[in-house]
Protein backbone atom coordinates (compact mmCIF):
# COMPACT_ATOMS: atom_id res chain seq x y z
CA UNK A 1 0.00 0.00 0.00
CA UNK A 2 1.41 3.15 -0.88
CA UNK A 3 1.44 6.94 0.71
CA UNK A 4 -1.54 8.42 -0.91
CA UNK A 5 -3.64 4.97 -0.35
CA UNK A 6 -2.68 5.08 3.42
CA UNK A 7 -3.48 8.29 3.71
CA UNK A 8 -6.86 8.06 1.71
CA UNK A 9 -7.14 4.62 4.58
CA UNK A 10 -7.01 7.08 7.50
CA UNK A 11 -9.48 9.92 6.37
CA UNK A 12 -11.72 7.21 5.40
CA UNK A 13 -11.54 5.66 9.31
CA UNK A 14 -11.39 9.41 10.57
CA UNK A 15 -14.77 10.01 9.16
CA UNK A 16 -16.29 6.48 10.00
CA UNK A 17 -15.12 6.73 13.54
CA UNK A 18 -16.97 10.55 13.51
CA UNK A 19 -16.90 11.61 16.96
CA UNK A 20 -14.21 9.55 18.34
CA UNK A 21 -11.68 11.28 16.05
CA UNK A 22 -13.76 14.76 16.28
CA UNK A 23 -15.53 15.13 19.30
CA UNK A 24 -15.38 18.83 20.26
CA UNK A 25 -16.06 19.61 16.41
CA UNK A 26 -18.54 16.77 16.54
CA UNK A 27 -20.49 18.06 19.83
CA UNK A 28 -20.50 21.46 17.79
CA UNK A 29 -22.67 20.27 14.58
CA UNK A 30 -24.95 18.00 16.91
CA UNK A 31 -25.43 21.28 18.94
CA UNK A 32 -25.96 23.49 16.06
CA UNK A 33 -28.30 20.23 14.28
CA UNK A 34 -30.22 20.33 17.87
CA UNK A 35 -30.85 24.16 17.79
CA UNK A 36 -32.13 24.22 14.39
CA UNK A 37 -34.10 21.23 15.23
CA UNK A 38 -35.91 23.00 18.35
CA UNK A 39 -36.43 26.21 16.16
CA UNK A 40 -38.85 24.36 13.59
CA UNK A 41 -39.95 22.09 16.12
CA UNK A 42 -41.30 25.36 18.18
CA UNK A 43 -42.87 26.94 14.90
CA UNK A 44 -45.10 23.45 14.52
CA UNK A 45 -46.21 23.64 18.38
CA UNK A 46 -46.94 27.23 17.93
CA UNK A 47 -49.13 26.15 15.34
CA UNK A 48 -50.18 23.37 16.83
CA UNK A 49 -51.87 25.11 19.79
CA UNK A 50 -53.27 27.82 17.54
CA UNK A 51 -55.12 25.19 15.44
CA UNK A 52 -56.13 23.38 18.41
CA UNK A 53 -57.85 26.25 19.90
CA UNK A 54 -59.58 27.42 16.85
CA UNK A 55 -60.66 23.81 16.04
CA UNK A 56 -63.85 24.24 17.32
CA UNK A 57 -65.46 26.76 14.83
CA UNK A 58 -63.86 25.19 12.24
CA UNK A 59 -64.98 21.98 12.51
CA UNK A 60 -68.29 23.70 13.51
CA UNK A 61 -68.57 22.85 17.17
CA UNK A 62 -69.49 26.44 18.05
CA UNK A 63 -72.69 28.22 18.69
CA UNK A 64 -72.60 31.89 19.46
CA UNK A 65 -76.85 31.84 19.11
CA UNK A 66 -78.20 33.79 22.23
CA UNK A 67 -81.19 31.01 22.02
CA UNK A 68 -80.57 28.06 23.07
CA UNK A 69 -82.13 24.78 24.47
CA UNK A 70 -82.12 25.39 28.52
CA UNK A 71 -82.73 22.47 30.74
CA UNK A 72 -84.02 22.81 33.68
CA UNK A 73 -81.73 22.38 36.81
CA UNK A 74 -84.79 19.56 37.98
CA UNK A 75 -83.91 17.04 34.73
CA UNK A 76 -80.05 17.49 35.33
CA UNK A 77 -79.81 13.96 36.52
CA UNK A 78 -81.65 13.06 33.27
CA UNK A 79 -78.75 14.08 31.09
CA UNK A 80 -75.40 12.26 30.93
CA UNK A 81 -72.39 13.61 31.92
CA UNK A 82 -71.00 13.97 27.86
CA UNK A 83 -74.11 16.10 27.42
CA UNK A 84 -74.50 17.74 30.46
CA UNK A 85 -70.62 19.08 30.48
CA UNK A 86 -71.59 19.77 26.80
CA UNK A 87 -74.40 22.00 27.34
CA UNK A 88 -72.40 23.67 30.13
CA UNK A 89 -69.44 24.19 28.04
CA UNK A 90 -66.47 22.91 30.12
CA UNK A 91 -63.98 20.68 29.79
CA UNK A 92 -63.60 17.28 31.42
CA UNK A 93 -60.78 17.92 33.98
CA UNK A 94 -63.43 21.08 34.63
CA UNK A 95 -66.59 19.57 35.08
CA UNK A 96 -65.00 16.45 37.23
CA UNK A 97 -63.64 18.65 39.25
CA UNK A 98 -66.72 20.32 40.27
CA UNK A 99 -69.37 19.36 42.95
CA UNK A 100 -73.09 18.69 42.04
CA UNK A 101 -73.66 21.93 44.28
CA UNK A 102 -71.50 23.81 41.53
CA UNK A 103 -72.85 22.75 38.67
CA UNK A 104 -76.25 23.20 39.45
CA UNK A 105 -74.98 26.68 40.51
CA UNK A 106 -74.08 27.10 36.30
CA UNK A 107 -77.33 25.58 35.29
CA UNK A 108 -79.12 28.52 37.53
CA UNK A 109 -77.31 30.99 35.76
CA UNK A 110 -78.09 29.27 32.18
CA UNK A 111 -81.78 29.84 33.07
CA UNK A 112 -81.34 33.02 34.70
CA UNK A 113 -79.65 34.18 31.27
CA UNK A 114 -82.23 32.79 29.15
CA UNK A 115 -84.90 35.10 30.91
CA UNK A 116 -83.01 38.22 29.50
CA UNK A 117 -82.46 36.56 25.58
CA UNK A 118 -82.67 39.35 22.96
CA UNK A 119 -85.80 40.08 21.04
CA UNK A 120 -84.26 40.02 18.17
CA UNK A 121 -84.57 38.43 14.60
CA UNK A 122 -81.17 37.91 14.50
CA UNK A 123 -80.86 35.76 18.22
CA UNK A 124 -81.35 32.20 16.96
CA UNK A 125 -78.13 32.94 14.34
CA UNK A 126 -75.01 31.22 15.02
CA UNK A 127 -72.34 33.69 14.08
CA UNK A 128 -69.40 31.37 14.01
CA UNK A 129 -70.44 29.48 11.20
CA UNK A 130 -68.67 29.81 8.12
CA UNK A 131 -71.37 31.64 6.29
CA UNK A 132 -71.62 34.44 8.82
CA UNK A 133 -67.30 34.72 9.06
CA UNK A 134 -67.16 35.72 5.21
CA UNK A 135 -70.58 36.73 3.59
CA UNK A 136 -72.53 39.31 3.72
CA UNK A 137 -75.44 39.41 6.08
CA UNK A 138 -78.94 41.42 6.37
CA UNK A 139 -78.50 42.23 10.13
CA UNK A 140 -81.15 43.81 12.55
CA UNK A 141 -80.63 47.58 11.82
CA UNK A 142 -78.78 47.43 9.05
CA UNK A 143 -80.39 48.21 4.93
CA UNK A 144 -78.30 46.03 2.87
CA UNK A 145 -76.47 42.51 3.61
CA UNK A 146 -73.03 44.18 5.59
CA UNK A 147 -70.02 42.70 6.31
CA UNK A 148 -69.59 43.66 10.44
CA UNK A 149 -67.33 42.59 13.18
CA UNK A 150 -68.56 43.52 16.26
CA UNK A 151 -67.98 41.07 19.22
CA UNK A 152 -69.02 43.11 21.87
CA UNK A 153 -72.85 43.26 21.68
CA UNK A 154 -76.02 41.39 22.27
CA UNK A 155 -75.74 39.21 18.46
CA UNK A 156 -71.86 38.59 18.36
CA UNK A 157 -70.87 39.51 14.69
CA UNK A 158 -67.81 37.91 13.79
CA UNK A 159 -67.56 38.82 10.24
CA UNK A 160 -63.70 38.76 9.14
CA UNK A 161 -63.74 40.29 6.20
CA UNK A 162 -63.26 44.39 7.43
CA UNK A 163 -60.34 42.42 9.27
CA UNK A 164 -58.82 41.12 6.11
CA UNK A 165 -59.82 44.32 3.86
CA UNK A 166 -57.97 46.44 6.66
CA UNK A 167 -54.45 44.06 7.07
CA UNK A 168 -54.52 44.13 3.06
CA UNK A 169 -55.08 47.81 2.84
CA UNK A 170 -52.30 48.79 5.78
CA UNK A 171 -49.69 46.11 4.37
CA UNK A 172 -50.43 47.23 0.56
CA UNK A 173 -49.81 51.26 0.97
CA UNK A 174 -46.55 49.78 3.57
CA UNK A 175 -44.74 47.71 0.34
CA UNK A 176 -46.19 50.98 -1.83
CA UNK A 177 -44.06 53.69 -0.20
CA UNK A 178 -41.45 51.30 0.96
CA UNK A 179 -40.43 48.98 -1.41
CA UNK A 180 -38.96 51.79 -4.05
CA UNK A 181 -37.60 53.69 -1.53
CA UNK A 182 -35.22 50.53 -0.15
CA UNK A 183 -34.99 49.33 -3.59
CA UNK A 184 -33.56 52.34 -5.05
CA UNK A 185 -31.24 52.96 -1.73
CA UNK A 186 -29.89 49.18 -2.55
CA UNK A 187 -28.97 49.91 -5.91
CA UNK A 188 -27.25 52.84 -4.86
CA UNK A 189 -25.22 51.53 -2.05
CA UNK A 190 -24.28 48.24 -3.67
CA UNK A 191 -24.11 49.54 -7.33
CA UNK A 192 -22.65 53.45 -7.34
CA UNK A 193 -22.02 54.79 -4.16
CA UNK A 194 -18.36 55.61 -2.95
CA UNK A 195 -16.82 53.39 -0.52
CA UNK A 196 -16.76 56.20 2.26
CA UNK A 197 -20.31 56.49 1.76
CA UNK A 198 -21.15 52.78 1.67
CA UNK A 199 -19.45 52.13 4.74
CA UNK A 200 -21.84 54.27 6.94
CA UNK A 201 -25.08 54.53 4.57
CA UNK A 202 -25.70 50.89 4.96
CA UNK A 203 -25.21 50.33 8.63
CA UNK A 204 -27.41 53.41 9.42
CA UNK A 205 -30.56 51.83 7.25
CA UNK A 206 -30.27 48.93 8.75
CA UNK A 207 -30.00 50.57 11.80
CA UNK A 208 -33.95 51.02 11.60
CA UNK A 209 -34.66 47.98 12.21
CA UNK A 210 -33.35 48.32 15.60
CA UNK A 211 -36.15 50.90 16.53
CA UNK A 212 -38.99 49.01 18.35
CA UNK A 213 -42.57 48.96 16.51
CA UNK A 214 -44.20 50.52 19.87
CA UNK A 215 -42.09 53.64 19.25
CA UNK A 216 -42.59 53.55 15.39
CA UNK A 217 -46.53 53.38 15.90
CA UNK A 218 -46.08 56.10 19.35
CA UNK A 219 -44.66 58.37 16.08
CA UNK A 220 -47.53 57.72 14.02
CA UNK A 221 -49.85 58.20 16.16
CA UNK A 222 -48.85 61.71 17.98
CA UNK A 223 -46.56 63.32 14.74
CA UNK A 224 -46.65 61.81 11.67
CA UNK A 225 -51.12 60.98 11.51
CA UNK A 226 -51.28 65.10 12.53
CA UNK A 227 -48.75 66.23 9.59
CA UNK A 228 -49.54 63.66 6.77
CA UNK A 229 -53.82 64.98 7.68
CA UNK A 230 -52.29 68.43 7.16
CA UNK A 231 -50.82 67.61 3.79
CA UNK A 232 -53.72 65.74 2.04
CA UNK A 233 -56.67 66.75 3.93
CA UNK A 234 -58.68 64.24 4.46
CA UNK A 235 -61.14 63.65 7.44
CA UNK A 236 -60.11 60.72 9.70
CA UNK A 237 -56.80 61.28 11.45
CA UNK A 238 -55.72 57.90 11.79
CA UNK A 239 -56.32 55.59 9.25
CA UNK A 240 -54.75 52.63 6.30
CA UNK A 241 -52.51 55.23 5.00
CA UNK A 242 -51.13 56.51 7.75
CA UNK A 243 -50.61 53.00 9.47
CA UNK A 244 -49.21 52.09 5.84
CA UNK A 245 -46.41 54.67 5.57
CA UNK A 246 -45.52 53.91 9.64
CA UNK A 247 -45.42 50.00 8.46
CA UNK A 248 -43.05 51.06 5.84
CA UNK A 249 -40.46 52.35 7.90
CA UNK A 250 -40.72 49.09 9.90
CA UNK A 251 -40.00 46.69 6.95
CA UNK A 252 -37.83 49.58 4.45
CA UNK A 253 -34.43 47.63 6.56
CA UNK A 254 -35.69 44.29 5.75
CA UNK A 255 -36.24 44.93 1.99
CA UNK A 256 -32.95 46.62 1.55
CA UNK A 257 -30.83 44.74 3.73
CA UNK A 258 -32.37 41.46 1.58
CA UNK A 259 -31.72 43.45 -2.05
CA UNK A 260 -28.71 45.48 -1.22
CA UNK A 261 -26.99 41.49 -0.37
CA UNK A 262 -28.49 40.25 -3.77
CA UNK A 263 -27.18 43.08 -5.96
CA UNK A 264 -23.46 42.97 -4.06
CA UNK A 265 -23.74 38.69 -4.99
CA UNK A 266 -23.80 39.61 -8.42
CA UNK A 267 -20.35 39.18 -10.26
CA UNK A 268 -18.40 42.10 -10.92
CA UNK A 269 -18.07 40.93 -14.64
CA UNK A 270 -21.13 41.95 -15.71
CA UNK A 271 -20.54 45.35 -14.39
CA UNK A 272 -17.43 45.61 -15.73
CA UNK A 273 -18.37 44.29 -19.13
CA UNK A 274 -21.46 46.40 -19.54
CA UNK A 275 -18.93 49.49 -19.14
CA UNK A 276 -16.26 48.76 -21.17
CA UNK A 277 -19.03 48.14 -23.93
CA UNK A 278 -19.83 52.10 -22.90
CA UNK A 279 -22.88 52.18 -20.59
CA UNK A 280 -22.63 54.38 -17.63
CA UNK A 281 -22.61 53.08 -14.12
CA UNK A 282 -26.35 53.51 -13.76
CA UNK A 283 -27.27 51.63 -17.11
CA UNK A 284 -24.91 49.09 -16.52
CA UNK A 285 -27.10 48.76 -12.44
CA UNK A 286 -30.44 49.66 -13.68
CA UNK A 287 -30.11 47.08 -17.10
CA UNK A 288 -27.38 44.11 -16.23
CA UNK A 289 -27.13 43.90 -12.38
CA UNK A 290 -30.89 44.22 -11.27
CA UNK A 291 -32.79 41.78 -13.52
CA UNK A 292 -29.82 39.56 -12.32
CA UNK A 293 -30.32 40.22 -8.84
CA UNK A 294 -34.16 39.97 -9.59
CA UNK A 295 -35.01 36.22 -8.07
CA UNK A 296 -33.31 37.93 -4.66
CA UNK A 297 -35.10 40.84 -4.95
CA UNK A 298 -38.40 39.05 -5.07
CA UNK A 299 -37.03 37.37 -1.76
CA UNK A 300 -36.83 41.10 -0.17
CA UNK A 301 -40.30 42.26 -1.20
CA UNK A 302 -42.43 38.84 -0.20
CA UNK A 303 -40.43 39.07 3.44
CA UNK A 304 -41.31 42.46 3.22
CA UNK A 305 -44.77 41.32 2.96
CA UNK A 306 -44.91 38.73 5.77
CA UNK A 307 -43.20 41.47 8.39
CA UNK A 308 -45.66 44.07 7.09
CA UNK A 309 -48.75 42.05 7.90
CA UNK A 310 -47.69 40.39 11.02
CA UNK A 311 -47.29 43.72 12.15
CA UNK A 312 -49.29 44.42 15.85
CA UNK A 313 -48.33 47.50 17.76
CA UNK A 314 -47.91 50.21 14.69
CA UNK A 315 -51.48 49.31 12.76
CA UNK A 316 -52.83 49.07 16.48
CA UNK A 317 -51.51 52.78 17.24
CA UNK A 318 -52.09 54.58 14.07
CA UNK A 319 -54.60 53.06 11.82
CA UNK A 320 -57.79 54.24 14.08
CA UNK A 321 -59.49 50.57 14.80
CA UNK A 322 -62.53 50.93 13.06
CA UNK A 323 -63.40 47.54 11.31
CA UNK A 324 -64.91 49.00 8.42
CA UNK A 325 -65.49 47.93 4.39
CA UNK A 326 -64.00 50.64 2.39
CA UNK A 327 -62.05 50.98 -0.63
CA UNK A 328 -60.39 54.10 0.48
CA UNK A 329 -56.75 54.66 1.78
CA UNK A 330 -57.43 57.52 3.75
CA UNK A 331 -60.62 55.99 6.29
CA UNK A 332 -60.06 54.38 9.37
CA UNK A 333 -59.47 50.80 9.57
CA UNK A 334 -58.71 47.31 11.39
CA UNK A 335 -56.16 44.73 11.21
CA UNK A 336 -56.11 40.94 12.13
CA UNK A 337 -53.05 41.39 14.18
CA UNK A 338 -54.16 44.40 15.80
CA UNK A 339 -58.04 42.98 16.84
CA UNK A 340 -55.87 40.08 18.36
CA UNK A 341 -54.35 42.14 20.11
CA UNK A 342 -56.94 44.40 21.43
CA UNK A 343 -59.41 41.79 22.49
CA UNK A 344 -57.56 38.38 23.34
CA UNK A 345 -56.87 39.44 26.60
CA UNK A 346 -60.89 40.41 27.33
CA UNK A 347 -62.28 37.22 25.73
CA UNK A 348 -63.26 34.09 27.97
CA UNK A 349 -61.06 31.35 27.85
CA UNK A 350 -62.80 28.73 25.48
CA UNK A 351 -65.65 31.34 24.14
CA UNK A 352 -66.86 31.70 20.81
CA UNK A 353 -64.93 35.35 21.01
CA UNK A 354 -62.06 33.27 22.27
CA UNK A 355 -62.34 30.78 19.47
CA UNK A 356 -62.45 33.01 16.88
CA UNK A 357 -59.45 35.21 17.43
CA UNK A 358 -57.66 32.17 17.35
CA UNK A 359 -58.90 31.50 13.51
CA UNK A 360 -57.78 34.45 12.97
CA UNK A 361 -54.46 33.86 14.20
CA UNK A 362 -54.37 30.33 12.03
CA UNK A 363 -55.19 32.47 8.96
CA UNK A 364 -52.10 34.63 9.78
CA UNK A 365 -50.39 31.69 9.93
CA UNK A 366 -51.54 30.10 6.50
CA UNK A 367 -51.26 33.49 4.65
CA UNK A 368 -47.92 34.53 5.66
CA UNK A 369 -46.87 30.72 4.88
CA UNK A 370 -48.52 30.95 1.23
CA UNK A 371 -46.84 33.80 0.57
CA UNK A 372 -43.47 32.94 1.64
CA UNK A 373 -44.19 29.42 -0.56
CA UNK A 374 -45.17 31.28 -3.61
CA UNK A 375 -42.46 33.50 -3.54
CA UNK A 376 -39.74 30.42 -2.97
CA UNK A 377 -41.59 28.61 -6.21
CA UNK A 378 -41.16 32.08 -7.85
CA UNK A 379 -37.99 32.82 -6.81
CA UNK A 380 -37.00 29.58 -8.04
CA UNK A 381 -38.29 29.65 -11.28
CA UNK A 382 -36.62 33.11 -12.15
CA UNK A 383 -33.36 31.76 -11.11
CA UNK A 384 -33.41 28.78 -13.16
CA UNK A 385 -34.65 31.22 -16.05
CA UNK A 386 -32.20 33.44 -15.08
CA UNK A 387 -29.14 30.22 -15.68
CA UNK A 388 -30.93 28.81 -18.81
CA UNK A 389 -32.76 25.97 -17.23
CA UNK A 390 -36.52 26.48 -18.06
Amino acid sequence: MNEKQTDAARSWESLRKGHQSRPLEWLVERGIFLVSLSAIVMIFLIFAFVGREAWPVVAGKMNSSSVQTVIPVAEMDKQSPAELRAYLGLTKAKFDSMDLETRKLMMEIKVEADKEKPVDKDAPVNTTAWHYLFRPHAWTGYEKPSYIWQPISLIHKYNLVPLIIGSLKATLVALLFSVPLALAAAIYVSQLAPAWAKEWLKPAIELLAGIPSVVLGFFALIVMATVLQNVFGYESRLNAFVAGIALGLAIIPVVFSIAEDALTSVPRSYTQAALALGSSRWQAAWKIVLPAAIPGVFAAVVLGFGRAIGETMIVLMASGNASIVSGSFFDSTRTMTATIAAELAETVTGGHHYRILFLIGALLFIVTFAANFAGDMVMHRLKRKLEGKA
